[in-house]
């Protein structure tokens, strides 16, 4: 990806980001889909001296690339979108799931909780040719008047329990009463379980299994879907 080739309000982002961090573009094939992600590749910087081996929190979690993104990126970028479709990515970090709807012709929210990481985004999303997406600072604790999606997605977005009721909150704003929420985690994710059970009083909920393939340890990634149980 060469960023020359970048329009110029975005070249301008990409160069304050680069100011900063050291950068590169990591290319995302799924099928015929090609994505350019706009990736830290020392963290240094960002951590600014804290060392998240001593207190977990401290690791920017939307740097990485999980696996159940990547799963669900290859679920979203396999569907069919019905014309003037929207989805909502929550706590989209580096974007794979919600461009990969994009790039299928969804109209597509990224958002998290700074400003930062929608830079990002908007550089990622340019780099991969996608001009349906925006970008929105949200945060699950204060989330401002939401339009509502047919489709509100998560990719490992469950790691701090005071969370989960907040979440819910932003979910029954955001999503339209036939909409579905797609939620992808790694199977051994231990808070999966007990922010299902809460959701459960207000969707049917349904999971399936995948398996992502690697070099050192095939991962186990949960795929759920949730429907409020008031659809119709």
């Amino acid at each position: 990806m060469d960023p020359q080739t970048l329009p110029a309000d975005i070249q301008a982002i990409y160069k304050n980001i680069k100011k900063e961090y050291s950068v590169n573009f990591e290319p995302l094939s799924l099928g015929d889909i090609r994505l350019n992600l706009l990736k830290i590749t020392d963290l240094e910087p960002l951590l600014n001296g804290k060392d998240p081996l001593q207190n977990p929190s401290d690791f920017p979690f939307w740097v990485k690339l999980w696996e159940a993104a990547l799963v669900l990126a290859g679920f979203l970028a396999n569907q069919k979108y019905p014309e003037g479709c929207k989805l909502l990515d929550l706590g989209a970090g580096i974007g794979a799931p919600g461009l990969a709807a994009a790039s299928q012709g969804c109209n597509t929210v990224l958002s998290d909780y700074e400003e930062l990481i929608l830079d990002f985004q908007r550089v990622s999303a340019a780099a991969s040719g996608l001009d349906n997406v925006s970008f929105e600072l949200l945060d699950w604790l204060d989330p401002p008047e939401m339009e509502q999606f047919d489709i509100v997605i998560g990719a490992e977005i469950l790691f701090r329990e005071e969370f989960y009721n907040p979440l819910l909150n932003v979910m029954r704003r955001a999503l339209k009463p036939d909409g579905v929420i797609y939620l992808a985690h790694d199977i051994n994710r231990q808070s999966l379980a007990p922010f299902l059970h809460l959701a459960e009083k207000e969707y049917a909920i349904s999971a399936s299994k995948r398996k992502l393939k690697s070099l050192e340890q095939d991962k186990f990634i949960i795929l759920n879907r949730l429907v409020p149980l008031n659809k119709g």
